[in-house]
């Protein structure tokens, strides 16, 4: 299995080059050549596993033996999921009106980037100590990403991490679940900008390619093959977990409802679908609408400005990962993404071809939702079923609430409710705080201000190469 960039213009790596890599040298973002098919019997004998042996099972697809022994594989993968608070690692909420909420949140930092980044930081210590290497990593976050990242690789001596959050835009239990991690390899700066702008600094220091190769810059945003790859499990353990029944010819369609920032997850799914999972697919955002747009009519092109919402982690006007999906659907068209990404990179604004848009619309349904739309199905949400549900949840809940459905449907919870109390207290609810996070008013923090004006990218550089003088 090799992977290439959506661009064409990189030469092929294996699993350990992407891993190892934020963008393709050319820009564009790797994707593995090809996609696995999966046939019915694998279906219904992977419709008993567990969502650990899930993902054991599909990352032996993409990551080949003589790279990572089975055995080994599955010791990382084990060791990944040991700090999560659930059991089963995700849980399956059943609710009133046929509302499913696959909860992805059981991990250390309550958020579901806890899943894929706690298993790219057991494959990124695996191959950095058989290499007795040191690799830097450059983080941005529009919110969970930066806390799971940090838990991923906190304390370990061949790595150091670079977050960038955006101050302000963050909830405060979101900021502390980063700024309060004092450890040797953790750096953390607070920009006065929002998640866009915080994006620039990272994009210009992985395009000079002769300082990342120098200093082993990598990055842990969902620009990262790793991620999206541990993601593919959601969409199975939804589907099997849904299904009425894998008896029927053909197999049942399930509908899964995904809240979508930078579009990672929703790429996951066009994989697990790609794959032959029998689901259709549904992507939800807040009034940061773009990837909504792009699906109903084709227009992929910013507006004036982000729009701060309830969904704070979804306030993202650039989701890069649509990328890789107009790649997918493109059949693998390089040449014809190299062109689209270069002109939208010029104009920020983009007419998807006719062909291209009508394969994305039979491919994805879309809904936006409001501020209000948000508050409204958290309130029906408690008021039916006495359950909280974080805003980006909502967001998939007021889907599910204003469309009914034919076919069995699950909506996934990317956050625990108690990471926004802010959100909570607006709709009228009372939050449900644990120990874990009350503690983190009372912690030292530290972080480093970037302030408008400064150079953001030369402020890294600087602190990158600070610690590299220590090594």
């Amino acid at each position: 299995m090799e992977y290439m960039s959506t661009r064409g213009g990189t030469r092929a790596v294996d699993f350990e080059g992407a891993l190892f890599s934020g963008y393709a040298p050319d820009g564009g973002l790797f994707m593995p050549q090809s996609i696995p098919s999966l046939d019915r019997d694998t279906l219904r004998r992977w419709s008993s596993l567990s969502y650990p042996e899930l993902v054991k099972e599909l990352c032996s697809l993409f990551i080949p033996a003589e790279l990572v022994p089975q055995n080994a594989l599955n010791e990382l993968i084990d060791r990944a999921f040991s700090r999560f608070r659930h059991k089963n690692v995700v849980h399956l909420s059943r609710l009133k009106d046929g509302l499913n909420i696959l909860e992805l949140w059981h991990g250390v930092t309550y958020a579901f980037k806890d899943l894929s980044l706690s298993c790219t930081g057991q494959f990124l210590q695996y191959f950095l100590e058989k290499k007795q290497k040191h690799v830097n990593i450059l983080v941005g976050t529009s919110g969970d990403t930066g806390s799971s990242a940090i838990e991923s690789v906190r304390g370990q001596k061949n790595v150091d991490i670079f977050v960038l959050l955006p101050k302000g835009f963050c909830t405060q239990i979101q900021e502390l679940q980063m700024t309060t991690v004092i450890e040797d390899n953790v750096h953390v700066f607070a920009a006065h900008g929002n998640s866009d702008e915080i994006d620039e600094p990272i994009k210009e220091l992985f395009a000079d390619v002769d300082f990342a190769g120098k200093y082993n810059l990598m990055s842990l945003n969902s620009v990262n093959w790793s991620r999206i790859m541990v993601q593919i499990a959601h969409y199975f353990c939804a589907y099997f977990q849904c299904a009425p029944s894998l008896d029927t010819t053909p197999l049942p369609l399930v509908e899964i409802v995904v809240p979508t920032g930078g579009g990672g997850n929703i790429t996951a799914g066009c994989i697990a679908q790609k794959m032959g999972l029998p689901v259709r697919l549904v992507t939800v955002v807040n009034s940061n609408d773009i990837i909504h747009r792009t699906v109903q009519h084709g227009d992929f092109s910013l507006a004036e400005s982000v729009k701060a919402t309830l969904a704070s982690a979804m306030d993202i006007q650039e989701p890069y990962n649509v990328e890789r999906i107009l790649w997918l659907l493109s059949g693998s068209d390089s040449s014809l993404i190299k062109t689209l990404m270069e002109q939208f990179n010029i104009s920020k604004r983009l007419k998807l071809p006719e062909d291209l848009h009508r394969k994305l619309s039979e491919t994805l349904g879309s809904c936006s939702a409001s501020d209000q739309d948000i508050v409204g199905a958290m309130r029906r949400c408690w008021e039916e079923n006495q359950y909280l549900l974080c805003p980006h949840s909502a967001v998939a809940a007021h889907y599910h609430y204003s469309h009914p459905n034919s076919i069995p449907r699950c909506c996934l919870a990317p956050a625990s409710a108690a990471k926004f109390q802010d959100a909570l207290l607006r709709a009228g609810l009372v939050p449900q705080i644990p120990p874990e996070i009350s503690a983190l008013t009372a912690m030292e923090t530290r972080s480093t201000p970037l302030e408008r004006g400064q150079d953001w990218a030369q402020v890294l550089r600087g602190q990158i190469e600070a610690v590299a003088w220590q090594w």
